[in-house]
């Protein structure tokens, strides 16, 4: 294991955090320090640095505008997918004076974040950590596994399960589901959930397969693409992401197969530009809190994001992140987490599509999701996604009082 100096240094590098970000704030300004937690090298760190990038954009466009306010620095701490390395990250960004955590991919290295700062705060409350999850979706991290000192601002694989079935339900003559996901806690969650869902939603839904596969391990979609056509199904529904979903998208275009494909993760970092290969030949449904022609500020943001970096900003929950840091911290007159975390605790709050709540009883944002169809682009929605000339287009909006889970949390109060 390398020396705690030398392990953040190399995570600095990694996060390609810019020159002015790490000289000395102007003024009397405090300088916020987020620690990004996420895969930045390895299979998954094309989804990890999009990521990075959107709340250091963020942090810099939206965090701490007022004139008083604090600036926010992001810094990137390459966990490479891995519980145990989270852990050794974290470990190495509280030694270097970071008390505010950033991480989402992967529900099992947020369980382990979560369960590391619990007892950080327990030994040393003086030096209190807080964690903002923005996409493990594991329900269990805000039901028997909550702590209060983490709050996700993603829905949750059951919310986002009330949206999908739902409109499955919606659509004629589609009876016949094949799952197929990674094998890891997210993968087998999207199924769990997703049969839980339909048994009390929909009980006419026929499951003809259900499969999970290796996690991003250079796969053969084509092999499973077959057993999908064979089995009769009308829809193909999947939770994969990264090169998993690249890869089962692609293997949909060389067998030809072009039932409906329903999925959290379409518009990630080169999913857009493969399936603009067939055009929309392919109907793609996305179930995310955002699309890809977001109105008002935040649209903004993401035309100036794609100019800067070249990439599409898919990260919308760095936007909410931001937000909700600056109001509570100057609410209280405060960054110590010790303050911020019980002002956030119950908070209402202007996220990017609307006001949103960070329930107290659970730390779980109660927002909104959008079911969008991947299509060209049209007067009505101009913005495409990765150049393209297609776009993920809304076609239903579902409150965030409609996705909403009962309270599993018994939440221990410092």
């Amino acid at each position: 294991m390398l020396p705690r100096r030398r392990v953040l240094l190399a995570a600095l590098g990694a996060g390609s955090l810019t020159a002015p970000a790490l000289g000395q704030p102007s003024g009397r300004q405090p300088t916020v320090r987020i620690a990004f937690i996420d895969p930045l090298s390895g299979p998954a760190a094309d989804v990890g640095r999009n990521g990075l990038r959107s709340w250091q954009f963020m942090a810099e466009h939206v965090g701490g505008r007022t004139p008083d306010g604090p600036r926010f620095l992001v810094a990137g701490f390459d966990n490479k997918a891995s519980p145990h390395e989270s852990v050794n990250m974290l470990k190495a960004a509280i030694d270097q004076g970071f008390r505010y955590i950033v991480q989402g991919n992967g529900s099992g290295a947020a369980a382990a974040l979560s369960a590391a700062i619990t007892r950080h705060n327990q030994q040393r409350p003086d030096r209190s950590v807080l964690f903002i999850n923005y996409a493990a979706m594991d329900p269990a991290l805000t039901a028997e596994r909550c702590s209060f000192w983490h709050f996700r601002i993603d829905a949750d694989t059951a919310m986002k399960m009330r949206a999908l079935v739902g409109f499955v339900g919606t659509q004629p003559g589609l009876r016949k589901v094949y799952l197929l996901n990674q094998n890891y806690a997210h993968g087998q969650q999207f199924a769990r959930y997703f049969r839980e869902e339909a048994a009390r939603q929909q009980p006419d839904i026929e499951i003809v397969g259900d499969e999970l596969h290796p996690l991003l391990q250079d796969v053969d979609f084509h092999l499973h693409v077959r057993r999908v056509r064979e089995s009769g199904a009308q829809a193909l529904v999947t939770g994969n992401w990264g090169a998993d979903m690249r890869g089962l998208v692609k293997a949909l275009q060389d067998e030809d197969l072009r039932i409906p494909l329903l999925a959290y993760y379409p518009a990630l970092t080169g999913t857009p530009q493969l399936l603009a290969r067939h055009g929309d030949r392919l109907p793609v449904y996305q179930v995310a809190y955002n699309h890809s022609n977001q109105e008002g500020a935040v649209g903004e943001l993401a035309g100036a994001f794609r100019r800067r970096y070249g990439e599409d900003l898919v990260v919308y929950a760095a936007y909410d992140g931001m937000v909700m840091l600056t109001q509570a911290m100057a609410f209280t007159g405060s960054t110590d987490p010790r303050d911020v975390a019980p002002r956030l605790s119950g908070m209402v709050f202007p996220g990017f599509n609307g006001p949103v709540q960070l329930r107290a009883d659970d730390h779980q944002l109660q927002k909104g999701l959008y079911i969008s169809r991947w299509q060209p682009v049209d007067r009505q929605h101009p913005r495409d996604a990765e150049g393209t000339g297609y776009t993920f287009a809304p076609v239903k909006f579902i409150p965030g009082s409609s996705l909403s889970t009962p309270v599993r949390c018994q939440m221990q109060r410092p």
